[in-house]
């Protein structure tokens, strides 16, 4: 099938100083092995996007920079073509990444000893924006049935009469959920009754598989206060540039959270990652349309590869991100030997489950945003791997 745009290209990122593949010594232990954890993709950026750059180096100063009336009407015009969500330009604040994001929304909405929930298995600076700041941590465990995960909101309204802030991710890392309306609004009534403050986490919303669709909780959100993150660095392939933007429609709360970045002296105002961003959500439609019909395949041949040959690993079906969730509690290995398996006799690299929370002991994350040869040759690593560690068993004397 012909995507519009060359997915299968392999591009060679060892020597350009790239975490997922430069960092794998310090991740792994050792560089030999395929590279499918950190959250970028091994795809080149939308034309568009590479264009604007080229066109911005072209001017050869690299001053201080504002942010342009453009890059407003960039993202306005985005989220409401593509989520229905009609924002206002004061409602956002651009911000250097999500995670320094979250850190900053703790800092400004909670005290030192206030409590914050989460919902684990979760992304991982989740549980640090609270540790590392002093406040509590309350978790609100994912439910995980059928092979599927749901909100525990039982549980959740017994969290909510003790905590101020709630750290939500929609779409859902690492276990691919996209919240449905119904839970959303449930979520929200909770909310509204115990004055939870609301932080959605919502960089993966723009990648959606067919049958599913992300919806914006602020976009439907009556009277909870609530701060949405968003990003083109997911969506496009653009995380080491480093802009991303808050909504946020409450003013008292938009005003503290500026207040918290203005007191660290952080900046997101780089001249080449606001040419990006706007670049990406003006002109990158076409490109995320293909990678998405892409994804959606490699996700499928993952699943069938996996059933046929490794039928001991459940996939949890994932409605959204290029991030599948394994179930590889079947094999009875502990989180250590998991670990050990997948780096030194698979020699694959993956997430392993328990980074996301003790939820996840038992599962690995994998990121399938590559050419899909190479996400089939870890497959193939794996399945020779284990038929290997199978017949040693086997041949071991008693």
């Amino acid at each position: 099938m012909s995507y519009g745009f060359d997915f299968d290209q392999e591009i060679n990122r060892e020597g350009s100083h790239s975490v997922k593949y430069d960092g794998r010594q310090a991740m792994f232990g050792t560089s030999d092995v395929i590279p499918v954890w950190v959250a970028d993709m091994d795809f080149a950026a939308p034309p568009a996007v590479t264009q604007a750059l080229i066109e911005r180096a072209k001017h050869p100063i690299y001053g201080y920079t504002q942010f342009p009336d453009s890059l407003y009407e960039a993202l306005i015009g985005w989220m409401q073509h593509r989520h229905h969500w009609n924002i206002q330009r004061d409602w956002i604040v651009f911000c250097p990444g999500v995670v320094p994001s979250l850190n900053a929304a703790v800092l400004a909405l909670t005290q030192p000893g206030e409590s914050i929930i989460i919902q684990p298995p979760v992304y991982f600076p989740f549980f640090s924006a609270a540790t590392q700041t002093g406040r509590h941590l309350i978790e609100n465990p994912l439910h995980l049935e059928n092979d599927r995960y749901t909100i525990d909101f039982n549980h959740l309204e017994h969290c909510t009469k003790e905590a101020k802030l709630l750290l939500f991710c929609s779409p859902h890392n690492p276990v691919g959920r996209v919240w449905s309306p119904t839970e959303l609004e449930q979520l929200l009534q909770l909310a509204s009754a115990h004055n939870l403050i609301i932080f959605s986490d919502e960089i993966h919303a723009d990648l959606i598989y067919p049958g599913n669709r992300h919806h914006a909780l602020g976009a439907i959100s009556h009277d909870v206060k609530i701060i949405t993150a968003v990003a083109p660095s997911k969506t496009f392939n653009i995380p080491g540039l480093d802009l991303s933007a808050l909504i946020i429609p409450d003013k008292t709360i938009r005003t503290a959270i500026i207040k918290a970045f203005n007191t660290l002296h952080v900046s997101a105002s780089n001249p080449f990652s606001i040419a990006a961003f706007e670049a990406a959500y003006c002109d990158g439609e076409a490109w995320l349309e293909a990678l998405l019909h892409y994804l959606h395949d490699t996700r499928d041949e993952v699943c069938a590869y996996l059933t046929q040959h490794l039928p001991e690993i459940k996939v949890i079906p994932a409605q959204g991100t290029y991030l599948l969730w394994l179930d590889c509690r079947a094999w009875s290995m502990t989180d250590k030997q998991l670990k050990y398996f997948f780096i030194h006799e698979a020699g694959v690299g993956l997430n392993p489950g328990v980074q996301f929370g003790q939820e996840g002991s038992g599962f690995m994350r994998l990121n399938i945003g590559a050419p899909r040869c190479a996400v089939l040759k870890v497959l193939e690593q794996i399945s020779q791997a284990r038929r290997i560690a199978k017949s040693t068993v086997t041949q071991t004397p008693l």
